[in-house]
C-alpha cells in the first residue's frame, strides 16, 4: 500500500468519525438538551473515543454549534427554500412553495429528523449557537418570506403588515409540527405526518392568502389610545 492510499484511508476514517459524532450528538442534544447532554454519552453512541469531541470540535459548545449547522445544511440541500419555482413565478406560487418546503424540512423522517426537536429546545433555551444560526439560515429565510408577502400585499418588506403576516405564515407551519401530539389527542382523525404535507401546504397557503386579501392597514401608535388615558375625565 502506498502513502497516498494510507493518507486517503486516514482521511476517510476522520470524516466518518466526525459524521458519526454529529449524528449521535444530534440525537442526544434533541433528547436531553444542551445542558444535560454529556460528551461521554455522545461518544458512546458514536463508538468513538471520548477525546474525539475535543479533537474534531474543540469542546461541547463547538460540537453543538456544528450539529445545528450540519443539520441545517442537510435539510436545505434536500429541501431548498423555493424548490421548482422560478423568479418569474407568481407570489401565490412562491408562497405555497415556501410553505411546502418548510413543512418537508420539519416533518422529515430521515436520520437528521431530530433537528426539529433540537431547534424547539433552542427556541426555549437559547445557547450561544443561536446567533450564528440566525445569521446563516434564519435571517435569509425571514427575508425570503417577507419579500413574498410584500408582493402579495403590494407593500414594502419593511412594512409592519408584511413582517407580521410573514411571521404568521411561519407560525402555522411550526404549530402543526410542535403541537402535533396535542392535536392528535384532540382530533385523532387529523393526520400530521409526511402524508399530510400537501393538504397542509394547500390549507396554510389558502388561509394566509385569504387573510392578507382582507388585511387592514396597521394602526399607528398615534391612533392607539394610551392605556393610561382610559378612565380619565
Amino acid at each position: 500500500m502506498n502513502l497516498k492510499s494510507i493518507a486517503g484511508t486516514d482521511a476517510e476514517l476522520h470524516d466518518e468519525t466526525r459524521r458519526q459524532l454529529l449524528e449521535a450528538a444530534g440525537e442526544v442534544f434533541a433528547t436531553a438538551g444542551f445542558r444535560n447532554a454529556t460528551v461521554r454519552e455522545i461518544c458512546r453512541r458514536a463508538g468513538a473515543n471520548i477525546a474525539a469531541v475535543n479533537y474534531h470540535f474543540g469542546d461541547k459548545e463547538g460540537l453543538y454549534a456544528e450539529v445545528l449547522r450540519y443539520a441545517q445544511q442537510k435539510a436545505f440541500e434536500k429541501y431548498p427554500l423555493l424548490p421548482g419555482v422560478g423568479t418569474d413565478a407568481s407570489p401565490t406560487d412562491k408562497l405555497r412553495a415556501f410553505v411546502r418546503s418548510f413543512l418537508l424540512r420539519i416533518f422529515d423522517s430521515e436520520p437528521t429528523a431530530w433537528f426539529g426537536k433540537m431547534m424547539l429546545r433552542e427556541m426555549i433555551e437559547p445557547t450561544g449557537a443561536l446567533d450564528s444560526l440566525l445569521e446563516e439560515r434564519m435571517r435569509p429565510m425571514a427575508d425570503q418570506i417577507r419579500g413574498i408577502v410584500a408582493e402579495i400585499l403590494d407593500s414594502s418588506p419593511d412594512d409592519e403588515n408584511a413582517r407580521l403576516c410573514s411571521l404568521s405564515v411561519v407560525s402555522q407551519c411550526v404549530f402543526y409540527h410542535h403541537c402535533r401530539r396535542v392535536v392528535a389527542r384532540l382530533f385523532p382523525e387529523q393526520r400530521l405526518d409526511a402524508t399530510a404535507i400537501e393538504p397542509l401546504a394547500d390549507h396554510i397557503t389558502r388561509f394566509s392568502l385569504a387573510a392578507m386579501k382582507h388585511m387592514p392597514e396597521p394602526k399607528t401608535s398615534k391612533s392607539r389610545p394610551h392605556p393610561s388615558a382610559h378612565g380619565r375625565r
